[in-house]
């Protein structure tokens, strides 16, 4: 069984700064891509950045320059920088990878962790 654990969400201030992680463990091969996503009532869920397995990065135009992925491959993790955080950030944020099991490639989420940006 895969699962991905999310941290690092919470409250904070326009122009604050937020630190996701993202964990995976279970029984698996490899973890291929990994990436954020966020979700806010109403709305249809939405990319924000994603990493390859050799490190390259795409970004939300409306999180470049603010936002930075990375992932440490050694302990199975991705994280999501967060910088000047306005409003418009708040939401849920999941994490997805694309993991190799026994049964092939598959698709996996986090549980989401709340971001609020507000003052």
């Amino acid at each position: 069984q895969v699962q991905l654990v999310e941290s690092g969400g919470g409250l904070v201030q326009p122009g604050g700064s937020l630190r996701l992680s993202c964990a995976a463990s279970g029984s698996f091969f490899s973890i291929n891509a990994m990436g954020w996503y966020r979700q806010v009532p109403g709305k249809q869920r939405e990319s924000v950045a994603g990493i390859t397995s050799d490190t390259n990065a795409n970004y939300a135009d409306s999180v470049k320059g603010r936002f930075t992925i990375s992932r440490d491959n050694g302990k199975n993790t991705v994280y999501l920088q967060m910088n000047s955080l306005k409003p418009e950030d708040t939401a849920v944020y999941y994490c997805n990878a694309l993991i190799a099991t026994v049964i092939g490639n598959r698709g996996y989420w986090g549980q989401g962790t709340q971001v609020t940006v507000s003052s």
